[in-house]
């Protein structure tokens, strides 16, 4: 019987007082300091188990797209991972091991996290959408002693050096198959003694300008940290949470897993080989789907199909991954009477600035500092807090909240970069009002200027995608003999849409209409946009295409210009 220890009634506290909170932002940000849990702190142990054991509410719902489905309660997951970490004991799998793991939205994935933490082990996310180079980068820096996948994906491995176990879901040459541990026999595994500052999991992040760097979280980093992404999802008791999100990337972990299981909330997955916005709607109204939180990309999939069928069971709805659109939050409200609230974090952190529950939203803002998250911007060029509206988001690093990475392992320079100057340095800029309402503006490195302003690309980008026939846009600095430079916009049209110069008259005409005069949207070109794996836009590859084009490299597409169209002179 798992009993409740101290850092177990600590971090119910916690929870249970934001729960009660839930809707009151001012109060929650005033009274809620994260939770001490103490020297010794393993969530597995000291809170999933004592929650989960003998608990018959579901965990994970998993419906597959032929309308198979598998439902796992609280207690059969806590009985599964205890056996599946005995058996993995058995492999050597010891505490301070770092473990591979790439597996979809499957049942194995949630039991194995929970078995490899409850070992004290190191968890490494990885998606399988990762290839040779990718795995052999994260075996040799994470220093992983063992790898699971799927059968169907041994063979990326066949060139990935190094000394690693190999296991296996489902049989395949020279692994050994995990799923013998599922007839493996009842075993309680006991607490494994980890600190609160041992390492809990190694993320790799997506690397939109570089290789990817190596995120270390500690026991209680994640773990306690997402008690704020709880809050901003709005999660209570007995909730329905669909989260958009592929495993081996962090969002995955911030709500397919901790955010949920703390919230003692159902997981919910809908699996599918290709998008199908009709029956993602489906699977929401049918399943009694009470939380829903996904990327732009998929929300503006969802506008463009029929919302009439109404919102079914949901409370809350939220955007995430990265900034959302207005356009997008006006027309699911007009539909369904329900504002997605956006929010921000990254890989480094759980979630730290959002709107949550209850709190007027303002259009374009992603909100507010969430309980606990000692946010400021800082001038990038003093290095000092902001004396203006505007700066980098950071953390005052005098107030570090638990819910910050260690750093990058293995990367002292970078983590000591990253932590220059007593702050924290996210990286993305953004304005905040007088209410402390926080807008996004860019990544340091995005926002460019233009006739001598700035320009913020995704404040064009947010206009772009008003336009019916623009279902997403990368704005980026395109070299100029006299301004310099003017904004750029490469554009994936919507399905029906014809790349041609009506439309390209139609959507700048648009841009005319709503931009001031220094951010129109000068040069046009029709292309499909480059993203790294997690589905983030490369705009760094298309600031290079354009430095090279001024150079006089070769254009593989039609550019058009508005200078071009003698319908816009003399527009706005």
């Amino acid at each position: 019987m798992s009993e409740p220890t101290t850092a177990h009634t600590a971090y119910k506290a916690a929870r249970d007082q934001l729960l009660q909170l839930h809707g009151d932002y001012d109060r929650a940000v005033a009274e809620f300091a994260f939770p001490d849990v103490g020297p010794v702190f393993n969530w597995a142990s000291d809170w999933f188990d004592v929650v989960a054991q003998g608990q018959t509410r579901n965990a994970l719902v998993i419906v597959e797209e032929d309308g198979s489905s598998v439902e796992v309660t609280y207690d059969d997951l806590y009985r599964q991972s205890h056996r599946v970490a005995g058996w993995l004991r058995e492999q050597g799998v010891k505490r301070g091991d770092s473990v591979i793991v790439m597996l979809g939205n499957q049942t194995e994935l949630w039991v194995l996290t929970l078995a490899i933490m409850k070992l004290g082990a190191i968890v490494m996310p990885t998606t399988s959408a990762v290839g040779p180079e990718d795995l052999t980068d994260r075996i040799t820096r994470g220093g992983a002693s063992f790898v699971i996948c799927n059968a169907a994906d041994t063979g990326k491995f066949d060139e990935v050096p190094g000394d690693y176990a190999r296991l296996s879901v489902g049989e395949a040459d020279g692994w050994t198959n995990v799923l013998a541990a599922w007839d493996a026999p009842d075993v309680t595994i006991e607490h494994p003694g980890t600190s609160a500052d041992d390492s809990l999991l190694y993320y790799f992040t997506s690397g939109t300008t570089s290789r990817p760097k190596m995120v270390e979280h500690t026991q209680q980093s994640y773990p306690v940290g997402h008690l704020s992404t709880m809050f901003w999802l709005g999660l209570q008791p007995g909730d329905v949470h669909l989260n958009i999100s592929s495993p081996g990337w962090a969002k995955h972990a911030w709500s397919s897993f901790f955010a949920p299981l703390i919230a003692e909330a159902t997981i919910f997955v809908y699996n599918y080989a290709r998008f199908d916005a009709k029956a993602l709607l489906g699977q929401l109204a049918e399943r009694g789907v009470t939380t829903f939180c996904a990327p732009p990309t998929v929300w503006r999939m969802l506008i463009n199909a029929d919302l009439s069928g109404g919102r079914g069971a949901l409370r809350e709805v939220i955007g995430a991954g990265e900034p959302l659109n207005p356009e997008v939050i006006s027309q699911v409200e007009r539909a369904w009477g329900l504002t997605i609230r956006d929010g921000f974090g990254q890989t480094e952190m759980t979630a730290a600035i959002g709107n949550t529950p209850g709190a007027p939203v303002k259009p374009g803002s992603m909100g507010r500092p969430l309980p606990g998250m000692p946010i400021v911007l800082v001038d990038p060029q003093t290095g000092q807090p902001s004396t203006t509206d505007e700066g980098e988001i950071c953390f005052d690093l005098a107030r570090r909240p638990v819910s910050l990475m260690k750093g990058y392992k293995g990367d002292d320079a970078k983590t000591a970069e990253a932590m220059e100057g007593g702050f924290y340095h996210t990286g993305d800029v953004a304005s905040i009002d007088t209410d402390g309402y926080i807008t996004y503006v860019g990544r340091t490195d995005d926002v460019f200027k233009a006739s001598d302003y700035k320009v913020s690309p995704f404040e064009v980008e947010s206009v772009l995608i008003e336009h019916p026939a623009v279902a997403e846009a990368a704005v980026v600095p395109a070299p100029d003999e006299v301004r310099l430079a003017v904004p750029k916009a490469y554009v994936a049209l919507v399905a029906g849409h014809e790349a041609n110069a009506e439309t390209a008259l139609s959507i700048l005409a648009h841009c005319r209409e709503k931009l001031a005069p220094w951010m129109r949207v000068r040069r046009l070109e029709f292309a499909e946009l480059p993203k790294t794996i997690s589905g983030k836009i490369r705009r760094v590859e298309l600031r290079q295409r354009e430095e090279a084009l001024a150079g006089g490299a070769e254009a593989d597409n039609i550019e058009y210009r508005d200078d071009q169209f003698p319908e816009l002179k003399g527009s706005k």
